[in-house]
């Protein structure tokens, strides 16, 4: 059953008005409280007419509603209404099995975050949501393929606070490269997870660039005064689109690359495509020629190689040249004799 917050405001208003033994309510006073809970709720005109409250009665009496047992009763002109059921509330009613579903959905993906820091305040709400709904204790049947142990994890919920209230960041960053952390003034924008990392995306206060920071390449984060500067030019659905993974250089264009399949993989690949532009060109004895149209980058490079010779890059030719290479450096690692 799907409400919005209006109408569950409603529903909740007549349903006091129904079970209050105490006092008449005919169709004028029942009108006067839910206007007057939506006007105190949403501000000055927020009302609704006889109509809709004869809609709302209807439906809070059907089986999609509560089948709410109530009772008609003529006093003259008018009738008043209340429920028939002393003790009858739809506070009181049981969920549905949809419902009930819906929210052991919600608290496997809650469990997906326990153990994190920051988030140990799940530990105490999923036994209490449990209990209240008389479920015994959720059996975990659905895992997600995430690193718990991630140097760095503790800086999401700050991170993440900052990219909502757009707070500039000071961020103690160093490299693998780097024998020495730097401090970057960073506005962030946006957080990403790839392959069990994290990432951080923002602008660099210094050189105006969009930087791109493993989390657990971080050292320490504060806030900082610095007015923050908003995202006006990168859309990071659409900046994701053209690459695998999270990195790739500024004002790269994306090439087609095809690829022949062996008959082995090609039904992994079908079933998980590479990228989301991958589409098939032709069937050979060999497998299938497949091609993807990407921005080149490191994630990318391992990818295709992480199909060692069920996989090879037919075209273009320098980036061919660019795998062969690797692929060359790794034979002679595993020819040297050790």
């Amino acid at each position: 059953m799907s409400i919005n917050k209006n109408a569950y405001l409603r529903y909740q208003v007549l349903d006091k008005c129904f079970s209050n033994k105490y006092k008449i309510y005919f169709i004028e006073d029942l009108l006067d409280e839910v206007n007057k809970a939506l006007e105190d709720f949403n501000g000055s005109g927020s009302k609704i007419e006889r109509r809709q409250l004869f809609d709302d009665i209807k439906f809070m009496e059907s089986e999609a509603g509560w089948s709410i047992p109530l009772e008609r009763i003529k006093e003259g002109k008018k009738v008043k209404y209340h429920y028939s059921e002393d003790n009858f509330s739809i506070k009181n009613q049981k969920i549905s099995d949809e419902e009930l579903d819906a929210i052991n959905a919600a608290l496997m993906v809650l469990l997906r975050f326990r153990g994190l820091p920051q988030f140990e305040w799940i530990n105490e709400l999923v036994p209490k949501l449990q209990s209240l709904f008389q479920q015994d204790e959720t059996v975990e049947v659905i895992s997600f393929d995430q690193n718990e142990f991630l140097v760095g994890l503790e800086h999401l919920p700050m991170l993440y606070k900052s990219i909502i209230k757009e707070t500039t960041l000071v961020i103690e960053y160093q490299s693998f490269k780097d024998k020495n952390p730097k401090f970057l003034k960073i506005h962030p924008y946006y957080l990403k997870q790839f392959n069990k990392r994290w990432f951080l995306f923002g602008l660099n206060n210094t050189d105006k660039l969009l930087y791109n920071l493993p989390l657990d390449r971080i050292k320490s984060i504060k806030p900082d005064s610095t007015k923050f500067k908003k995202n006006t030019g990168t859309n990071f659905k659409e900046y994701f689109e053209d690459i695998v993974g999270v990195s790739f250089q500024a004002n790269s264009k994306p090439i087609k690359i095809k690829m022949q399949l062996d008959n082995e993989i090609t039904p992994y690949i079908l079933t998980k495509p590479l990228h989301g532009s991958q589409k098939k060109i032709e069937s050979n004895e060999k497998g299938l020629i497949i091609q993807i149209e990407v921005i080149p980058n490191h994630e990318l490079k391992q990818l295709l190689l992480s199909f060692g010779d069920g996989l090879e890059v037919i075209s273009p030719k320098t980036y061919r040249n660019e795998l062969k290479f690797t692929v060359e450096k790794m034979n002679m690692k595993y020819n040297r004799t050790i």
